[in-house]
């Protein structure tokens, strides 16, 4: 049977596993006697106040640490691996899956689906449970790690089995019954597709996981993204404006249900909806505490809000400046928003917005965070930049100044000759930017 190990790539300074000579290089073998499987069991067992740990060295010695710590307290370790395993693949063939429909020669790692649930605990991606052993549902109950975050699209087997071309899509299912019965917290989420798993089904859908509320704290419904990268794949048609309004007609009745019962909206259609049917986004009351942000659920009207609290505390003043901010199809119309409302509280201000078309994947992708550098040059070398062009982080890589054609910041700046600013995503950070860049 192979024993894990797991080899140390990093050691906090000042942090308990320096204190006790702990160094890169070292291997974790056990704690309290258990052997590591994964990030599962090193985060079920590190929270012990008491703690012995067996090192072993690079020339083989072995160390027993005996450590006592507050509960919450972290020892300071990153590991080779993040997961302490292998990452594991996604073993379905989605319909509507996007990856299927990126163009090639792009860096490898986009190109690799993830299925797995210790991503779901640990950075809160979504997961259909097919990847999932008995042994891993069970681990999750018995280790509390939640919530887990879970893509229904339908709640109907068969036609579950068909959307994400698994023969085991719809047994998977019975999984919710189990994390349910263990107390685990969850979200989940459905892409649409139209004529497939929307009118009639999406009811289904919605009534089905009304009843595992409210340990299933919410779902978002979000339409499929179409790229122009399709050939060969399941036919799949957009969503028109008629289309939107039904399904956001859908979501509201059910929220009324829901909120009456259980105090919670629960069902939440994603921004898009809103942007295809001319609407504007709902209040901030029905978001429930914004559960879907990173799934582009209530981004927009936090970022409103955001905007308008910081902007009720600006005094007018004399300023000058010229800048420009790019953004997306989605948050153009809001973005052009709060950018006129900064040059009637700053007369001498001009800021023009440029909703960048994305001509890499297909002008039905809207989103700001798939914009590439590219499309950001080819469309705004010959329009009036001012001072500045704004860019906000979603369009970057996770940390880096990259793109996801892999142009860098440096080369966009360079193409068009003009300093860039990357805009973090709040909105009192775009007032932060915008301000920055005015001269008295």
């Amino acid at each position: 049977m192979k024993r894990h190990t797991h080899i140390i790539e990093a050691v906090e300074e000042g942090g308990i596993a320096a204190e006790l000579g702990i160094e890169p290089g070292d291997r974790l073998l056990s704690i309290d006697g258990h052997e590591i499987e994964d990030i599962f069991d090193y985060q079920f067992y590190v929270e012990e106040e008491e703690l012995l740990l067996l090192i072993e060295k690079p020339d083989g010695e072995q160390w027993e640490l005996e450590i006592e710590k507050d509960p919450d307290e972290q020892l300071g370790i990153t590991f080779e691996q993040g997961l302490m395993d292998e990452y594991r693949s996604c073993r379905n063939k989605c319909i509507f899956c996007f990856i299927d429909q990126m163009p090639p020669g792009m860096r490898e790692t986009l190109y690799f689906k993830d299925d797995d649930s210790r991503l779901s605990f640990l950075q809160g991606n979504y997961i259909t449970l097919t990847n999932m052993s008995d042994r891993d549902v069970e681990r999750i109950v018995r280790y509390r790690l939640e919530p887990i975050n879970i893509s229904f699209h339908t709640t109907n087997p068969e036609l579950r089995c068909r959307m994400l071309h698994n023969r085991f899509a719809g047994e998977a299912l019975k999984k919710v019954d189990i994390l349910y019965q263990g107390g685990i917290e969850m979200n989940g989420q459905i892409v649409l597709c139209k004529g497939i798993n929307d009118g009639e089904e999406l009811e289904r859908s919605i009534r089905d996981l009304g009843a595992y509320l409210p340990l299933l704290r919410s779902v978002s419904v979000v339409p499929v993204g179409l790229t122009k990268y399709r050939e060969g794949l399941c036919p799949l048609e957009p969503f028109t404006k008629e289309d939107a309004k039904k399904v956001l007609e859908v979501i509201r009745r059910w929220q009324e249900k829901f909120y009456r019962e259980y105090g919670l909206h629960f069902i939440h259609a994603g921004d898009e909806w809103y942007l295809l049917a001319e609407e504007e986004v709902p209040g901030e009351e029905q978001y429930d505490g914004y559960l879907q942000l990173e799934n582009g659920v209530g981004m927009l009207r936090l970022l409103l809000n955001e905007f308008e609290e910081g902007y009720a505390k600006l005094e007018t003043a004399a300023v000058q400046g010229e800048i420009s901010i790019a953004t997306g199809k989605l948050a153009y119309p809001y973005i052009r928003r709060m950018a006129e409302r900064m040059e009637e509280k700053y007369p001498g201000l001009c800021i023009h917005v440029y909703q960048i078309r994305n001509d890499f994947f297909g002008e039905k992708i809207t989103v700001s965070g798939l914009i590439t550098g590219q499309d950001i040059i080819s469309q705004l070398k010959e329009q009036n930049l001012g001072s500045c062009l704004l860019l906000p982080c979603s369009m970057m890589k996770a940390d880096e100044d990259v793109f996801l054609d892999d142009y860098t910041v440096k080369d966009v700046s360079e193409a068009l000759q003009v300093r860039i600013d990357i805009v973090k995503s709040s909105g009192q950070d775009l007032i932060d930017s915008i301000r920055n860049k005015m001269t008295t």
